[in-house]
């Protein structure tokens, strides 16, 4: 089994100062990365603020959770993103998703195509960049882009390109993930275009069952596994674990047991919260953990106790 590795969502700070400063919390409190998202909200321009982050750092690793593949052309995306693998000397992880938040396009005016649509854009998109970071140029054709002789300047720092990292909760992403990515992030399918009720129905721990036998199928015959990463909604260390699970439960409509034991929340003691994802490991493969900002602190021990177990 993959050792632990945890890593923290974050979308903004105060000042530039106090990102520098949070970027440096993380790298002391132990953990591996710090993420970003990218949407059209109240946050961080993600290639920028990872580029901050890293250069307040040196062991840190910065990533993108994710990059929407609709926002930039692949051609462009690769300069950006070989020139932050560069500066930050191989910490960079490249996230990318097909785009799911259907407000972002609504606010940008983007056209929020079928997830089919969106799916065959970014398979396009990754084969383009692949062959930039591994070639140093590429040429496609396809129904989405057209490039020819596109060249790759500068290279990245890592081999091959920055660690690629695929997710989501749909079949077709799944297998694409477990076939291509050094990294899997599964999730809830967000196919609704919204986190509501519609994507907690899917958080049971059999829809995992599922979504983690695509991933091995999509990865059958590669002479490595891919890391497999949980994106959690909610974390709490306390000894008073029911009503934040019966608050969870509510709100997202399901069964008390099914939220205890789903992958998008765990909550207890440090000890127990230590037993909780190695049962998760075991189960599923989760070995790469993501919290969130106001987590930090608390969840610290955690990170002391199981990374790089």
């Amino acid at each position: 089994m993959a050792p632990f590795r945890f890593a923290v969502q974050l979308s903004k700070a105060d000042s530039g100062a106090a990102w520098r400063e949070l970027a440096c919390k993380l790298e002391d409190l132990g953990y591996s990365t710090l993420y970003v998202p990218d949407h059209f909200d109240d946050q961080f321009g993600p290639l920028v603020a990872l580029t901050v982050a890293a250069e307040a750092t040196s062991t840190l690793n910065v990533g993108s959770l994710v990059l929407d593949n609709d926002y930039r052309h692949p051609v462009v995306l690769a300069k950006e993103l070989a020139t932050l693998d560069l500066m930050s000397e191989g910490r960079f992880e490249f996230g990318i998703g097909a785009g799911w938040m259907r407000t972002d396009y609504e606010a940008s005016g983007i056209p929020y195509d079928e997830p089919g649509v969106r799916v065959d854009r970014l398979i396009e998109s990754v084969d383009i960049l692949c062959q930039m970071f591994l070639a140093g140029t590429a040429t496609h054709h396809g129904a989405h882009y057209d490039v020819e002789g596109a060249v790759m300047s500068p290279m990245p720092h890592t081999p091959g390109g920055p660690k690629l990292m695929l997710g989501g909760g749909s079949k077709r992403v799944l297998r694409l993930a477990g076939e291509r990515a050094a990294i899997v992030s599964v999730v809830p399918s967000l196919r609704a275009g919204a986190i509501g009720p519609e994507v907690a129905q899917l958080a049971t721990p059999e829809r995992y069952d599922e979504r983690l036998t695509w991933v091995h199928e999509g990865a059958a015959g590669r002479s490595d596994s891919p890391e497999i990463q949980a994106w959690t909604i909610f974390t709490a260390v306390t000894e008073d674990v029911e009503p934040l699970y019966e608050q969870f439960s509510e709100l997202f409509g399901l069964p008390l047991e099914h939220i205890k034991k789903s992958p998008v929340g765990v909550a207890g003691t440090v000890s127990s919260i230590c037993e909780q994802l190695e049962e998760r490991r075991e189960r599923w493969g989760f070995s790469y953990i993501v919290i969130h900002e106001g987590e930090i602190e608390a969840f610290a021990p955690v990170v002391a106790a199981l990374a790089g177990r």
